[in-house]
This record gives C-alpha cells, structure tokens and sequence, in this order.
C-alpha cells in the first residue's frame, strides 16, 4: 500500500528549530528519527501525517557522552549503541540489545530516542532502559524542558508521557558509586528478531559482592514491559554467584507476570522463556558487577 499524501516536509538543524516546527505544524506533524517503525505505519496507512519533521540534521541529539554519568542524544542509532565499549559494566545491557535489534539495516538507522517514543508492545529498548533507570529530557517550545523518569514516560504499548509538541532531547544515565552491572537477553522466532521475551536485570553490589539494589524488567507482555518488584527484593543481600537465590529471584517474576497465548507460545512456555532467559541476564549482571572497579 502507498502511503497518502504528506504535504510538509521540514529538516531543521536545530533543536530549536525543531520545536519551532512542531509547535508551527501542530497534531498533524510527526518526528521522523530513524523512519525503522513510523514509515512502516505510514506506508500501512495507520498514521497518515500531514507534515513530517525530519530530526537526521539536529547533530545535537546525536551526541553521546561520558563526563559525570552517561548522556546519549535521542538520535544516537543502535550501531553507535553496540559499538561503544565504554557502555560495558553498569550500562552493558544497553550494547546487548543494540547489537541485536532487528537486522543490520535498521541497526545502522534506528535510534533509542524514537524506540522510546514508539514504545512498541515488545521492543528491546523500553524494556532496558526501564531496568537501568535513566532519565529522560523533553523539550517544547511553548514550556521549554523538563525532566521525567523512566518509570512515568513509559506508559502502555505504544503511549509515552511525551506530549504532542514535544521533542525527546536526551537519555541520561547518572554516575554511580560502587559496582554495577546490567545485562539483556531475549528469545525470538528469528534471529534478532522482535523478543517473544526479553529479559533486563540490573544489579548494585557492596565490597563483598553481596546485591545491594536490583531492578529486573520483562517485555514481550501485552501491557509491555515490566518491572517486578518482589523479584527485584529478592536479589538483594545475595551473593554474584549464589545461582539458587538468583533462579528463585526470577521465578517470582515468571509466576507474577500476567501472560496471554497467543501464536508465538502458550502461557507455560512464556514462563518458562523468562525463567530461562531471565537467569541468564541476572548471573550476567553480577558477573558485570563484581569485575566492574567503581561508577560509571
């Protein structure tokens, strides 16, 4: 299917003027960042924008950057993501994912600010970045920037807290003391396809390599991703290589999560993916964790 017409297209180089646009424009504008999801909807007709403001010129989000934390611009693409070795330790589970997001074209175009705004029921991204707790900056031209945390900007698939004349500006990570570290896995019908489950752990330990903080997330749910918070309390005070704590940790999220068939797997075989794929992702992020020699 052909697309229906687009009557503006602006490319503006400037963060302001890219708020400019969307203020001008208004509801029948969309961003444009890497095109991998919004132009498939469009091609399907199930978005049909008046105008489209291109971000490809705005270098100012295409930043990443390291001092007092980790910075990375909304248009920063995954290829950038996986091929950063400073992201290893804390934020590892970021290259994990980047490096297999759909196939080598849509990792050389895509971008995490526009999988965060997309925010599709089973995306690698929004699963992340929930268990690594950034923070996000948006910006208008009307009510200039705020700031607002991972946990209240994703909402159900496909809403975000984002608003409609809104640009997502930036994902910040905050330095941290101590040992951190994070992982992702996911199982798929294809290779690096979209996650039937994917599962994000991230972990803070002591001296002693004992949990002091977790935060563990499932996407590929129906209300999309998840933290579990009684799995998370039961990594804390155990040990990096205490394997029974760590499976029975992630059994109480395989038996919280609210699951639904469908034609990718039955309820039980769900379960058992995010048993499965979840152990693997926390004895990874300890494993991180307990070789990391300070804050990131």
């Amino acid at each position: 299917m052909y697309p229906s017409a687009i009557q503006n297209y602006e490319a503006p180089d400037s963060l302001d003027g890219a708020m400019a646009a969307i203020a001008k424009f208004g509801d029948d504008a969309h961003f444009i960042a890497g095109g991998q999801s919004l132009m498939q909807a469009i091609k399907s007709r199930i978005i049909q924008p008046q105008t489209l403001i291109d971000l490809q010129n705005v270098q100012e989000l295409r930043t990443l950057e390291t001092a007092q934390g980790v910075t990375i611009g909304a248009m920063v693409r995954y290829r950038d993501i996986a091929g950063n070795a400073g992201l290893d330790g804390r934020l590892g589970a970021l290259r994990d994912a980047a490096s297999h997001v759909g196939d080598r074209q849509v990792r050389n175009r895509g971008t995490i600010g526009g999988s965060l705004c997309w925010n599709f029921v089973s995306a690698c991204m929004p699963t992340v970045t929930l268990a690594l707790d950034p923070r996000l900056t948006l910006g208008s031209e009307s009510r200039g920037r705020r700031e607002v945390g991972i946990d209240d900007f994703l909402g159900e698939p496909m809403e975000t807290d984002r608003q409609e004349d809104e640009l997502l500006i930036s994902i910040f990570f905050p330095q941290l003391e101590g040992r951190h570290g994070s992982a992702y896995g996911k199982w798929s019908l294809l290779t690096d396809g979209l996650p039937v489950i994917g599962v994000c752990a991230s972990v803070s330990l002591d001296e002693g390599n004992i949990c002091k903080s977790a935060r563990i997330s499932v996407g590929g749910l129906e209300t999309g991703p998840v933290r579990f918070e009684r799995a998370e309390e039961a990594l804390v005070g155990v040990a990096y290589d205490d394997a029974k704590s760590h499976e029975g940790a992630i059994s109480i999220a395989a038996e919280e999560a609210e699951i639904l068939d469908d034609v990718t797997g039955d309820e039980e075989f769900r379960r058992q993916l995010i048993r499965s794929v979840g152990l693997k992702s926390i004895v990874t992020a300890f494993e991180r964790a307990a070789a990391a020699g300070g804050g990131q």
